[in-house]
């Protein structure tokens, strides 16, 4: 069976932005695994891929995907960076609260409505998967790629007390996400929001991120010097704006396991 019209359609609770670039071969397995998510906590949401004309076809799977879920479809001319991705994803969705996820199957799907549970208890504006407070980690990934991972989340501290400002899996308020002129070309959208979206609230999640098994790796010396720049741009902007309160709430495993228990439903 088909679902409703989106105009006929309850507006949905979460919105989850999913930039692909030949992701078809995983693409089915995380738009099955998100909405099994939400239909077990009955959360009405939605997702919104944003496809960088792939070569391999994961634009049109993800029209054939549309036609069975309340997935929006965004379709773009070619490779045009995972940032723009993510801002054309936000301001297309329609829920309160939207996210990013990686569409490699890296992340859980199953911890996203336990990460909306999480903002709603303790009144956060961002909740980040972090791999790095007790709780988290990696699995499947060579050394090199974790000491650089560890070594940027560390650098970024000199912006934000968050343990892996550098994570692709985050929720945050749709208001403060839109009002932020994303400046990253790079991979490190969750870094832009915590310093550019100014959120008053910061709560962290752990996770365990598992590494991909095919397709090619997005960290290379480009994305790293555009990092670097990143954080010069990142320093220029916290110059020029007053020193921002915020607050900072790490969630317990045993926390988190605990709402994962409970139905989220509703807006």
């Amino acid at each position: 069976m088909e679902p409703p019209p989106l105009s006929d359609a309850r507006p949905p609770a979460l919105s989850i932005i999913v930039p692909t670039y030949n992701e078809r071969d995983r693409l089915g397995d995380l738009v099955a695994g998100i909405f099994a998510a939400y239909d077990k906590r009955g959360l009405e949401g939605e997702l919104v891929i944003v496809d960088d004309n792939s070569p391999d076809g994961t634009g049109a799977l993800a029209d054939e995907l549309a036609r069975r879920h309340r997935i929006q479809v965004i379709h773009r001319s070619g490779k045009l960076g995972l940032g723009t991705a993510v801002v054309e994803g936000f301001e297309a969705a329609r829920a309160p609260v939207v996210g990013v996820i990686d569409a490699d199957l890296s992340h859980p799907p199953e911890l996203l409505p336990s990460m909306l549970a999480v903002m709603r208890k303790t009144s956060a504006d961002i909740v980040i998967g972090s791999r790095y407070i007790p709780g988290g980690g990696t699995r499947n990934w060579p050394l090199g790629r974790l000491v650089l991972s560890r070594l940027a989340c560390v650098i970024a501290r000199v912006l934000t007390p968050v343990s892996d400002a550098t994570s692709g899996l985050f929720l945050i308020r749709r208001d403060l996400a839109r009002g932020v002129k994303i400046s990253a070309g790079g991979f490190k959208i969750c870094l832009e929001l915590l310093v550019r979206g100014r959120p008053a609230s910061v709560a962290e999640v752990p996770y365990v991120f598992v590494g991909r098994t095919a397709g090619e790796s997005k960290m290379n010396v480009k994305e790293a010097t555009g990092f670097l720049q990143q954080l010069r741009d990142l320093r220029a902007f916290t110059r020029q704006h007053p020193p921002l309160q915020q607050r900072h709430q790490r969630i317990s495993a045993a926390e988190l396991e605990s709402l994962s228990r409970e139905p989220v439903g509703g807006n």
